[in-house]
């Protein structure tokens, strides 16, 4: 595990490169951006905010820590890593920003997988989110030397052609922005629920589930699609409290009814399907 700190930040409000002076990040016009004490940077002007607290709640992202730090989404982590970091350079470090990083599990698990050296930063919409993020990177944590902050899919505060990989995670994709920020021959790993994913849960919940949506959406501009893979397992909730945060951490929580809420507050053990897939897309 080797990290190197992330130098590529932009500033988002005219786009010049941000450089790190004495605890804020700073540009060229005068625009600065103070380090909080847990290490991330808010880089989400009050223009692209389209409401007070936008992006995951807190307690959304306190189920997600609780329910990723069981490990029974290792395998995707662990199928990412391996994506990302195929074909990597042993002479140089390998730039990825983890757009929509969430608490920042899969970052810091491509940290920990990696025999080459990372430049890595985790960016994400929701403050609550970079928070857990930047504090799970800290003493006593494992420290790792990651970059957290607060902003935009819609305008990533990233300096431009600077990206050697992209992660979006069950995230929202700007497929222009990540066109802008990759290098060519960078790569951008979509990664999205499959048809069967969490199918068990959602048998439960609602009254009947959608057809799956076909699969035809024309490859973004600018890129070429490299690969698709499918990453499938099951693992099984043991307690109420396991399977409350599993659905507190899922948009699922407010598309259900109270009558499917309470049908699977109702349970104490479930076993789930996992059913995720890995999109590479290469810039041209």
């Amino acid at each position: 595990m080797s990290t190197t700190p992330f130098q590529s930040l932009a500033c988002p409000l005219d786009g010049q490169p941000l450089s790190l002076v004495s605890g804020a990040w700073r540009c060229a016009a005068g625009h600065s951006f103070d380090i909080a004490k847990q290490g991330h940077v808010n880089l989400l002007p009050v223009q692209q905010k389209r409401s007070v607290d936008p992006g995951d709640s807190k307690v959304m992202v306190a189920a997600r820590q609780r329910f990723l730090g069981t490990g029974h989404y290792q395998v995707i982590a662990d199928a990412v890593s391996a994506a990302a970091l195929e074909g990597a350079s042993e002479n140089e470090p390998l730039t990825c920003l983890d757009a929509g990083c969430g608490e920042g599990y899969y970052l810091r698990r491509l940290a920990q997988a990696s025999d080459v050296a990372l430049s890595l930063m985790g960016l994400d919409i929701s403050k609550w989110a970079v928070l857990a993020a930047a504090r799970q990177s800290r003493p006593p944590s494992p420290v790792l030397d990651i970059r957290w902050a607060v902003g935009s899919n819609a305008s990533l505060p990233v300096q431009s052609q600077t990206l050697d990989r992209l992660l979006c995670m069950f995230g929202f994709p700007v497929a222009s922005e990540f066109e802008r920020v990759l290098k060519p021959g960078g790569v951008w790993l979509q990664v999205e629920a499959g048809p069967e994913h969490l199918r068990e849960l959602r048998e439960i919940i609602y009254p009947r589930l959608k057809a799956p949506r076909a699969d035809d959406a024309p490859t973004p501009a600018g890129f070429e699609h490299a690969s698709t893979r499918r990453v499938s397992d099951r693992f099984t909730l043991e307690s109420a409290e396991e399977i409350a945060d599993l659905l507190a951490m899922t948009p699922h929580l407010y598309r259900a009814s109270s009558e499917g809420r309470e049908r699977a507050q109702a349970l104490e053990t479930l076993t789930l399907t996992i059913d995720v897939v890995i999109k590479r897309w290469v810039r041209a």
